[in-house]
């Protein structure tokens, strides 16, 4: 069973089996007892300390009614969805999973099933080549692994909804992986139906600055030892290597060429790009966007689906919510995650400017909690609970929320 300290696992896990029901407090409490908000210390995230408030007034719902012949509902909530060139049921994708041993023992196929099935564009991380094909690099033959995680997305698919964005890292680049991907035989029935994309990875919120880490046993550590750094981690005999990526070397100039590269190279595929929780987070999003990304991805500081050093995971990078201060999800498709595992996050992240919000740990704990229906389950919570209250609002539709819909009581009493 996957463990998840500091995050709200049980309440996930609920939801992924229960679903729907998980949304209200427990059913053998109703008749018997009253309810109410639960109160708490601020907690400093900037979303956890905003609250959404419903108008009294509504011309939205005004218009809805007089389009609808009737009074407007939950139910009426429109929350189909284009995210970075993907059609999705509801603006939900599922973050990228790379070489981590977690995914790499069968969970992640088992993901990309389901997620497929629902519709929901999934990103597949970094170094799944150099780690799990180290004897065969090139880009002859797409990686087993990789290959893999794309069929069983393809196997769940049953539109054009959602679709596969392979991610590339310093690493990866060495390999060739998405010269292999963009010509395998393999990937040709998404590209076909557009519904590939290639996301290039600047960095990630639970290590910003630092590339991709994971711990491996000696006889990996010396047959990678040529790609990664590595370091022993411990003095007793066995104990494992820390295996390092590169972060990258960006500039401006270099950032804005390898978008326009992207574009040159693989024309028929959508393009991303992920940016970790920088200070000048709201600069590079710009450049990715004027230099013709189809969407830029942010992970907030909160983000922790990798492995990575407990003061990195404490101290650096901005929250979420300050990220989507900076960063203007009106100049192109937003997309972020961190620690989003219920509609409330989300829907002030889509008030805030984003187009979609990531599922990470929670993706991974509602398959680990049922491999055959838990993220359909806890999407159908999620689903539910975004139309509650973006209906709620006065809105009937996941793009209509806005800055207007949210109260911060530290901000009002400064």
């Amino acid at each position: 069973m996957i463990e998840a300290d500091h995050f709200p696992g049980d309440a996930v896990r609920l939801r992924a089996r229960l679903g729907l029901a998980a949304a209200f407090p427990p059913q053998e409490g109703f008749g018997r007892a009253v309810y109410g908000g639960r109160p708490g210390a601020r907690t400093g995230d900037p979303l956890d300390d905003v609250r959404l408030v419903p108008p009294i007034f509504s011309t939205d719902r005004l218009e809805m009614l007089i389009e609808l012949g009737r009074e407007p509902t939950y139910s009426d909530v429109r929350l189909e969805s284009t995210i970075g060139g993907f059609t999705a049921p509801l603006p939900i994708f599922v973050c990228a999973f790379g070489s981590t041993e977690l995914v790499s023992s069968g969970m992640s196929d088992t993901l990309a099933r389901q997620a497929g099935a629902l519709g929901l564009p999934m990103v597949i991380g970094e170094n799944v080549v150099p780690m799990h094909d180290f004897r065969n690099p090139g880009p002859e033959t797409l990686s087993a692994a990789l290959n893999r995680r794309i069929a069983a997305y393809a196997e769940g698919v049953t539109d054009h909804r959602g679709g596969v964005v392979v991610q590339q890292s310093t690493e990866d680049a060495d390999a060739e992986v998405w010269n292999a991907v963009y010509s395998d035989p393999a990937a040709q029935p998404l590209l076909d139906a557009g519904q590939l994309g290639f996301e290039l990875k600047v960095g990630q919120g639970a290590k910003p600055g630092l590339g991709g880490m994971t711990l491996v046993d000696g006889a990996v550590a010396r047959r990678l030892a040529d790609r990664y750094t590595m370091q022993r981690i411990g003095t007793r005999a066995g104990a494992p290597v820390l295996r390092s990526g590169s972060p990258g070397t960006f500039t401006a100039e270099i950032f804005r060429h390898q978008i326009r590269q992207m574009h040159n190279n693989f024309p028929r595929a959508k393009l991303w790009v992920k940016l970790h929780p920088g200070r000048d987070v709201a600069e590079a999003a710009k450049i990715a966007w004027d230099a013709g990304a189809d969407a830029v991805v942010i992970d907030g500081a909160e983000g922790g689906t990798g492995w990575a050093p407990s003061v990195s995971l404490d101290h650096v990078g901005l929250p979420l919510g300050e990220c989507l201060r900076r960063v203007d999800g009106r100049q192109g498709c937003l997309l972020v995650s961190g620690r989003v595992w219920e509609g409330a996050r989300a829907a002030k992240c889509l008030a805030l400017g984003a187009a979609a919000v990531g599922l990470g740990r929670a993706a991974l704990l509602a398959v680990d909690e049922d491999p055959d229906k838990g993220l359909s389950r806890f999407v159908e919570c999620l689903d539910f609970e975004l139309r509650l209250l973006i209906s709620a609002v006065g809105k009937y539709r996941a793009d209509a929320l806005g800055p207007e819909d949210l109260w911060s009581g530290c901000a009002a009493s400064g």
